[in-house]
């Protein structure tokens, strides 16, 4: 591993970089549900389109070996994050077309690709830079930051779309206009935002060359040169040997089932909160809904995952692993409640969500930190790592893909049913989940406790 230049604290850029991380993810996976939904887009349209377009993050793996050939990992994540900026930018502008839709999911697409790509590189520069014990010191750093992007972008960025479609209405616009209006405004923000990560990247984000990905390096500590063939018998080779890890058919249905829920609800839930009463939601409003993810959620689900990371650190990744499941899953019950009870009130449903982003936050590094430790080490470190998260994105593309059919279906009621009766499995496996590399101090293969 070559680094040049000044070393910064892992505070002063693993925060940031896995908020950058996050936001385009969440923009695209869960904002973009209620901006299409607010322009008039049917449900199952928005469900499907919106998870279709997700699919780079399940693929990465195909192009994670190139990444080791050009450049460096804080190259391709500071560039990644300029084009998903310039990505937003034109999505601001394309929202004014008159095939909208089309044209703006082709331009997400665009965006998903380069966020997938960033993923990349910056899960590589993590592992590179940073040692199994500050791994698991700073993974609560990293689960809180990248899904705090997804509570500023569903809390803060929706209620100031609530707050924009009322003050251009105010001035006289037509509901039509001030929603597409406020809409604009958002998409440039991202835009704005994601350039301005990249910029203070640029500044602080270490030079990895890539100490545990195998590539070869010249002596003067660039990565060497190698053709086509080279590449894709490599490709081939991590492909292979990610496929003869051991474990890793447990390993794989094991991260599929931990998302199951959640790939689920992720699109339901925002429809289901702004969809009307009359028909089986929660009648809320964009400020509503901003208000109760970015207030209530957002305290619940940073401390979340920041306790997660300690809470492993202390106690160990094995003997923590059934409890961060059950953490993670059970509180999408608050969901079933709210189809069956509708509730109104604003401690109660404010209440719900600070207990279901709690666990989320708690239960995710769980799931990142596994997939760290016991399926990408070796040789092939950030491909195997980039193949384990994309499996695991391609549960929730799915059952994304497929969610807001199963809803319009059996309604909001019974199709959260459903969710929790999906999720069962993955308690059970978690019992007899078998460890392939051992924690300090601890043993190998025993189920965990």
């Amino acid at each position: 591993m070559i680094n040049t230049g000044r070393r910064h604290s892992p505070l002063l850029w693993v925060p940031s970089a896995y908020f950058a991380m996050g936001l385009p993810f969440v923009v695209l996976n869960m904002v973009c549900v209620l901006m299409f939904k607010g322009l008039g887009i049917e449900d199952s349209r928005i469900a499907l389109w919106t998870s279709v377009i997700m699919f780079p993050w399940t693929l990465k793996f195909l192009w994670s070996p190139f990444l080791e050939i050009f450049k460096t990992k804080k190259f391709f994540v500071v560039t990644t994050q300029l084009v998903s900026g310039i990505g937003f930018g034109l999505v601001a502008l394309a929202l004014h077309l008159p095939s909208f839709f089309a044209v703006c999911i082709a331009l997400l697409a665009v965006v998903a690709l380069s966020g997938a790509t960033h993923d990349i590189a910056l899960d590589g520069l993590y592992m590179d830079e940073l040692s199994r014990q500050d791994q698991a010191r700073y993974i609560g750093w990293q689960g809180a930051f990248y899904n705090l992007a997804k509570l500023v972008a569903t809390g803060l960025l929706v209620y100031v779309a609530g707050v924009l479609m009322d003050g251009f209405e105010a001035r006289g616009a037509d509901r039509g206009s001030a929603v597409l209006s406020a809409w604009t405004v958002i998409m440039a923000a991202c835009a704005v935002l994601m350039a301005l990560l990249a910029f203070y990247h640029s500044r602080v984000l270490p030079c990895s060359y890539g100490r545990s990905s195998g590539a070869a390096e010249s002596p003067a500590g660039h990565p060497g040169q190698r053709n086509a063939g080279a590449v894709w018998r490599e490709l081939c080779a991590v492909i292979s040997e990610f496929f003869t890890k051991k474990h890793i058919w447990l390993y794989i249905s094991f991260i599929i089932l931990y998302r199951l829920g959640e790939g689920f609800v992720m699109k339901i839930v925002p429809l289901f909160l702004k969809a009307d009463v009359a028909e089986g939601g929660l009648g809320l409003s964009e400020q509503q809904i901003g208000l109760y993810y970015g207030t209530f959620g957002a305290g619940a689900f940073v401390l979340g995952s920041l306790l997660a990371g300690y809470y492993i650190a202390r106690r160990g990744l094995k003997k923590a692993l059934f409890s961060l499941v059950c953490i993670f899953n059970i509180p999408f019950l608050v969901y079933t409640y709210f189809a069956w009870m509708q509730p109104d009130t604003m401690w109660l449903i404010g209440g719900g969500i600070v207990l279901e982003y709690f666990g989320y936050g708690f239960g995710f590094v769980g799931l990142t930190l596994f997939m760290m430790q016991q399926v990408a080490p070796g040789k092939h470190q950030m491909a195997h790592y980039a193949f384990a998260s994309g499996i695991m994105n391609l549960s929730v593309m799915m059952t994304g893909a497929v969610s807001g059919f199963l809803s319009d279906a059996v309604g909001y009621r019974w199709f959260f049913v459903i969710v929790m009766a999906a999720v069962v499995p993955v308690f059970v496996m978690t019992r007899f989940l078998p460890f392939t590399y051992p924690e300090k101090g601890g043993d190998t293969d025993g189920a965990s406790s």
